[in-house]
């Protein structure tokens, strides 16, 4: 009999693949406020049947025109795990070299370090989520190829003093990756508007938060040509669906529609935090630059499981580094954290 893990090649058989509070719930009904989605939706509806620009043009002349950037400076992948995922391929030698991570962090930097047998360096960050500059430069040595920093952080939901990040970036002789997931939710200024400055700088945002465009799997990374050009070497030869292409195309003759609905959830982030702190079964709410919350728990597991049990699907982050009892919940719409809240004051009687 065949058997496909004879040939695995043997650093992948132990692999811890990413997780999702998807993984616990399989049902379809439910209040989901576990992935950070934007919960007002979207519309698509085309017809396709020739193969898409490889290079997406007309899409990233749009993208560059609401970004202000130039559209040579545009990568566009299948969410923002495709871009990290050739950053380890292009960059990084396997079983040679490294990457510094920031636990608590975004879970698919340390798997794809894992996939491609690359070394994940681990510098937590302080108490209050903020980055450990000195520890990162004791963490670096020769071999260090790429420092990723996400800001807001994910799961803390804060923005790392951008001071930090300018540190980071103009000292360290490699590459420099600030995902910037959550940055429609802030109200500073992208690290886009320092590509010139930075040509070892590479932001990465997406369109599955704010613009609500999570299943169609399209993130942005923003870089200088020459990086550009080598991930346009190793990228898949049509990465992207004409229906992917199309549909943000159309969506980005919309940005009111998108600000729209930020406006709203940032209205609906400063109710639930309201409620959420008035609430005895919440210990703490962490202050949030994003469109989520993580708040300390007594027992996080044992809530994350009740409240699964009542269909409200949360993430469970007890487990992650300075997360102790800690769960992440993403800001709903009005009728889903009313339905949040009165079931948690039901379990915390």
């Amino acid at each position: 009999m065949f058997d496909p893990n004879a040939l695995l090649r043997p650093h992948l058989k132990n692999l811890v693949p990413y997780s999702s509070a998807r993984d616990d719930y399989k049902g379809s009904e439910g209040v989901f406020l576990d992935a950070n989605e934007n919960p007002f939706g979207s519309i698509t509806e085309e017809k396709w049947n020739r193969y898409p620009d490889p290079y997406q043009v007309k899409l990233k002349s749009r993208i560059a025109e609401i970004k202000s950037v130039e559209a040579d400076c545009v990568f566009l992948g299948n969410g923002s795990d495709e871009p990290i995922d050739l950053l380890f391929r292009a960059f990084c030698e396997p079983s040679v070299d490294n990457v510094i991570i920031n636990p608590p962090t975004y879970g698919m930097y340390q798997v794809s370090a894992d996939i491609n047998n690359v070394a994940a360096r681990e510098v937590l960050m302080t108490r209050d989520f903020d980055l450990d500059v000195e520890g990162i430069w004791k963490a670096v040595d020769a071999n260090t190829k790429i420092i990723f920093i996400c800001s807001p952080n994910n799961p803390s939901g804060n923005d790392v003093d951008l001071a930090k990040i300018e540190e980071v970036v103009k000292n360290f002789k490699g590459l420099v990756v600030v995902d910037e997931a959550y940055i429609d939710f802030t109200d500073r200024a992208s690290f886009t508007d320092r590509l010139d400055e930075f040509p070892n700088l590479i932001v990465l945002q997406t369109f599955s938060k704010a613009w609500g465009l999570a299943a169609l799997r399209l993130g942005m990374a923003f870089c200088s040509k020459d990086l550009l050009n080598i991930l346009n070497k190793i990228k898949a030869p049509y990465n992207l669906s004409g229906l992917t292409q199309e549909t943000v195309f159309e969506t980005l003759k919309n940005v009111s529609v998108k600000d729209k609905m930020v406006k709203d959830i940032l209205a609906n982030r400063d109710a639930l935090r309201k409620d959420l702190e008035g609430l005895a079964i919440i210990e703490k709410v962490y202050p949030t630059d994003a469109n989520f919350f993580l708040v300390k728990t007594g027992n996080a597991r044992q809530l994350y499981e009740d409240l699964i049990g009542h269909q409200i699907i949360l993430r469970d982050r007890s487990k992650v580094a300075l997360c102790e009892e800690g769960i992440r919940i993403t800001v709903g719409t009005k009728s889903e954290n009313r339905v949040l809240i009165q079931t948690l004051k039901e379990l915390g009687k």
